[in-house]
């Protein structure tokens, strides 16, 4: 089965460089724009691995990190959060909560590679 993977950033630049890092892989790509509707993403298309950002508008990350953990149905879906340096007073929460790693940005097509394989198994595309 190929892997879902939902993006959930406010940059549709970082969205668009997460979409065409994975576009060599079998895997299904999803996008939010924040976490209210990162929860429709989940909905449609259940993840396998969420890429969250901690500061976003209307739910920013660590709110919707604490919704999902809190979540029976949803709690076990791994979660990389994607830290910018200001972030450093809730980088505790973000461990507390669960999160399956952090990646600081600005970061490269290899480092969210390695991130992500960290956490779920890719395979190459079929061309």
């Amino acid at each position: 089965m190929r892997p879902t993977i939902l993006t959930i950033d406010d940059s549709k630049g970082l969205r668009l460089m997460v979409e065409k890092t994975l576009s060599a892989f079998d895997c299904e790509v999803n996008e939010a724009s924040n976490g209210f509707n990162g929860f429709f993403a989940i909905e449609r298309a259940r993840p396998d691995l969420i890429l969250l950002d901690v500061a976003m508008p209307v739910m920013n990350g660590v709110d919707m990190l604490e919704r999902l953990k809190a979540t029976p149905e949803l709690a076990d879906i791994p979660v990389l959060m994607l830290t910018s340096p200001t972030d450093h007073a809730v980088m505790g929460d973000i461990a507390t909560l669960g999160a399956s790693g952090t990646l600081m940005k600005p970061f490269t097509p290899a480092a969210l590679l390695e991130k992500i394989r960290s956490v779920i198994k890719l395979k190459p595309a079929k061309s």
